[in-house]
């Protein structure tokens, strides 16, 4: 039998890995563009505010799946998942609707407060180790780029 490294539980599995960080991309890509093209400035900004709003209704949608199919949760923290999973949906919709400064503060509230969430579902849930470290980092990055588009939408000078 092959033993695995000590710290393998803390990492997520390559796969994970692979399409949460590659999730990011959109993100910063973006994010860039929003600084580097003025001249379409408005129109990457919008698309970050939706690009987050799908990601935040995703990630809203992860504590959906926990509900169904983690055994381990008492029935409130069941009722508490299942609400919450539906939360971030509804935040992140109506900021599609506002314009980018707005709505990308909306988005990171709804990050943060996901973030949160997890913080109080991970332990009782008895989620992997690597889940609540790759949420942290996924989350910081998807803010930052939020951050920026506030900037790049805030009139300077």
């Amino acid at each position: 039998m092959t033993e695995l490294p000590q710290d393998s539980h803390r990492r997520p599995p390559s796969e994970v890995a692979w399409l949460g960080y590659g999730g990011l991309l959109p993100f910063l890509g973006l994010a860039a563009l929003s600084g580097a093209d003025p001249h379409r400035a408005t129109m990457w900004s919008q698309a970050l505010v939706a690009y987050a709003a799908v990601i935040l209704s995703f990630v809203g949608a992860l504590h959906w799946g926990f509900a169904m199919s983690l055994p381990g949760l008492g029935p409130a923290l069941r009722r508490r998942a299942l609400v919450w999973s539906v939360v971030p949906a509804l935040l992140a919709w109506p900021a599609t609707l506002l314009p980018a400064r707005a709505a990308s503060w909306i988005l990171l509230a709804g990050f943060a407060l996901h973030l949160a969430q997890d913080l109080r579902l991970a332990r009782p849930a008895g989620l992997p180790a690597w889940y609540l470290p790759l949420r942290w980092r996924l989350s910081v990055v998807a803010g930052l780029c939020l951050l920026l588009n506030i900037w790049y939408a805030t009139p300077h000078g």
